[in-house]
């Protein structure tokens, strides 16, 4: 079936899809990448005509404009599921921005049972000869977006990557409402991840724990970039990727020869990931490839799914560990900082692994730039504001600097004393004093 004149009919501009937004409406700006560009610009040039209309996206690369004409939020809320820079610039300054507290796994459910959509943006790459439109690099939670929303409208780029679905990565023009041509403008990126001595001491204690064959996800930052840069340069091999997020060090393990994903018990031979984000080399080595599946995070981060793939390793950064093992990851205090994102969908998942390890990656410190002085990340007791992450009962490797302990199956004392041997070596003696009055210390210990 020829699709040319029904896509022609549903063709509009940027200026005519802005106007389909009311005040007080919920709009979608889908996730990442797939961010909208040409109908963000028009929307903007709306922003003293419109109030209160909530926007929900997340893990944003550029500053949209409707940020830029609408500093204070009087006319657009948003609503951040997971934040980069932009997300927590705006969430941190004030009432234009707010996160939403979820598991990564649970977002497509999220919008079929609990979120209304007013108006869906979502960028795609062009229609195929079937008439389908694909998300490219975030399969994530989309296919639910359009589900839900009573509008729909796909911007298409015509350069953006094509991710080969294993489901819910594609949506048919007849799904779609509207359709916007875009200027094609090149795809965000994110700077690979730098990293240090610190950083590569928690690889190294971390790869030594992975055998052959296993199964990897890899967080964002430098600690996870670290591993990835460590194993592409090891002896491992038949390593495989299941992932909620598709990073650069999984194309430089791949192009050393680490992953071929053949000792996987699902999904063999092929690379599973829910959303991508990272540099053009990367999306061009996920355009069209067979060996790279595209799904949403009710599959790539449900614990039930990860726990059949046996040698599961997960590998994720946290901002403070308290020496109860409760990991923050999202904020400090009350400064935002990212999200939960699937952290605990992976953290619960690895452990159910058969073989399977979950690293929680940390430095021993860090410098407060406020107070002009380092700081312990291995804490007595969370700041007030701080959002746990991952609860202690949860928590299974973690690692710093100065070395890993598996604190499953450990009292109260025995974790503190865990913690604490692999915390900066300045702050153990307060450490040790702090879990003395919290009742978590042995005397006979020191």
């Amino acid at each position: 079936m020829d699709y040319k004149k029904e896509y022609a009919d549903k063709l509009i501009s940027a200026d005519k899809a802005a106007s389909l937004v009311k005040s007080g409406d919920y709009i979608d700006f889908a996730w990442c990448v797939n961010t909208p560009v040409a109908v963000d610009k028009a929307l903007a040039k709306r922003a003293k005509e419109l109030k209160d209309v909530k926007v929900r996206g997340g893990v944003l690369l550029w500053e949209p404009e409707i940020f830029k004409a609408d500093p204070n939020g009087d006319a657009f809320i948003w609503l951040s599921w997971h934040s980069g820079g932009a997300d927590r610039k705006r969430i941190n300054a004030g009432d234009g921005g707010f996160y939403i507290p979820l598991r990564y796994s649970e977002l497509p459910k999220y919008y079929r049972e609990n979120c209304e959509v007013d108006v869906a943006y979502i960028t795609t790459t062009s229609m195929d000869e079937h008439g389908y439109f694909n998300f490219g690099l975030s399969a994530s939670h989309l296919m639910a977006v359009i589900e839900k929303a009573k509008v729909v409208v796909v911007e298409v780029n015509k350069k953006m990557a094509r991710g080969l679905p294993g489901f819910e990565a594609d949506v048919h023009i007849s799904n779609v409402d509207y359709i916007v041509e875009g200027d094609n403008p090149d795809l965000g990126q994110l700077p690979k991840g730098s990293f240090g001595p610190v950083d590569e001491k928690v690889a190294e204690l971390i790869v030594e724990e992975i055998p052959n064959g296993a199964c990897l996800q890899l967080g964002i930052g430098g600690m996870p970039n670290a591993v990835g840069s460590l194993i592409a340069k090891s002896d491992l091999k038949d390593l495989g990727v299941h992932t909620e997020m598709y990073v650069d060090g999984f194309v430089d393990m791949y192009k050393n020869g680490k992953i071929t994903g053949a000792k996987k018990t699902i999904d063999r031979f092929r690379q599973v990931y829910g959303f991508a984000a990272g540099s053009q080399e990367m999306y061009d080595f996920i355009n069209n490839n067979p060996q790279c599946m595209a799904a949403p995070t009710s599959y790539t981060n449900d614990a039930r799914v990860i726990s059949q793939i046996d040698n599961f390793i997960s590998i994720n950064n946290a901002v403070n560990i308290d020496l109860f093992g409760q990991v923050s990851s999202e904020s400090s205090g009350l400064k935002h900082i990212s999200g939960a994102g699937g952290q605990l969908d992976f953290v619960l998942g690895a452990y159910l692994s058969k073989g399977g390890k979950s690293f929680i990656c940390l430095s021993s410190k860090f410098m407060n730039k406020k107070a002009g002085q380092e700081e312990s990340r291995i804490v007595s007791t969370l700041a007030p504001g701080s959002a746990i992450t991952a609860a202690r009962p949860n928590t299974h490797w973690v690692v710093t600097e100065y070395g890993k302990v598996n604190l499953k199956g450990m009292s109260t004392w025995q974790r503190a004393e865990a913690l604490i041997s692999i915390s900066a070596p300045e702050f153990r003696d307060q450490l040790i004093k702090e879990a003395e009055k919290m009742n978590i210390w042995r005397r006979s210990n020191r």
